[in-house]
């Protein structure tokens, strides 16, 4: 069995507040995209759990979601069956894309099916929160508010597609550094939501993302290439997520494709759209 995992961008960011276990409250909007890992899935006697990937950056043992979420599932099911699995990478780890998170949720699903346990959605979604706070989004697609640390989803009527470049730039940013810089100025939960405004409107130019602040102080360049962005037509540039890639939605391919090759020859950058929840539920999976 052969799917794919899907990445994601973040659509604004608004950090609410802190929470007494650490984390914090934050209200996002999640948007499936079209760059996708690929991961193969075969039966392994005798209880095994194989994985390989082919990006030797991350580490392919217990610690990584995919072995995880498999281990996870036999727990909760109590299932004795193995798997190998076989991850090739497209989504670059580090960079707010989810792409652990997303091959953590598409390993629930398959190994679901694959050792025939018959568990939905709504099954599947207790487990994915134990996995991580992105992860339940994976199991939904398409356009989402999330709410809490992001694990509290509301799905929403999807936008029309977009053409979307990612760049990446050639360093990853460590997610829990860039919630500790955070000041108290941004984390007021009684801040207006721009986010619950641009819902009403559909005026791109409301979104923002609170983390920013903190990253273009450690990274100024990523602040210029979303401005860059902006002046090449996109509707909406920001850093996805807690970086370090740096998205741009634009009406169509040619001028997303321009605002390409102006990119730095030492990142790298690719071509994607946004997925609707009936497109990404119909890709997840293609070649299977």
């Amino acid at each position: 069995m052969i799917v794919r995992a899907f990445a994601k961008i973040n659509l604004g960011l608004e950090v609410v507040g802190g929470r007494p276990d650490g984390y914090h409250d934050i209200r996002t909007l999640f948007q499936t995209v079209s760059l996708a890992d690929e991961l193969a899935f075969e039966a392994a006697p005798d209880g095994a759990l194989d994985l390989s990937g082919d990006d030797p950056a991350i580490p392919w043992d217990r610690t990584n979601l995919v072995h995880r979420a498999a281990v996870l599932l036999r727990e909760r099911t109590g299932s004795d069956r193995g798997a190998r699995i076989a991850v090739r990478k497209a989504i670059p780890a580090g960079r707010g894309l989810g792409g652990g998170s997303s091959d953590a949720a598409v390993t629930l699903r398959a190994l679901s099916e694959q050792w025939g346990l018959g568990l939905g959605r709504k099954d599947l979604a207790p487990l994915a929160r134990r996995l991580g706070a992105d992860v339940p989004f994976f199991l939904e697609g398409g356009l989402c508010l999330g709410e809490g640390i992001g694990d509290r989803l509301t799905p929403l009527p999807d936008l029309s597609s977009l053409a979307c470049l990612l760049a990446f730039p050639p360093y990853p940013i460590a997610t829990p550094t860039i919630y500790a810089g955070l000041d108290a100025s941004l984390t007021s939960p009684m801040k207006e939501s721009k986010i619950m405004r641009f819902l009403e409107t559909g005026d791109f130019g409301l979104l923002e993302n609170d983390l920013e602040r903190v990253i273009f102080r450690a990274h100024p360049e990523l602040a210029s290439w979303t401005r860059s962005f902006r002046e090449e037509g996109a509707l909406l540039s920001q850093v996805s997520g807690s970086g370090s890639a740096v998205y741009g939605l634009f009406p169509d391919t040619a001028s997303a494709d321009e605002a390409r090759r102006r990119l730095p020859g030492t990142w790298n950058a690719r071509l994607a759209a946004t997925l609707p929840r009936a497109s990404y539920w119909a890709r997840l999976g293609a070649g299977a």
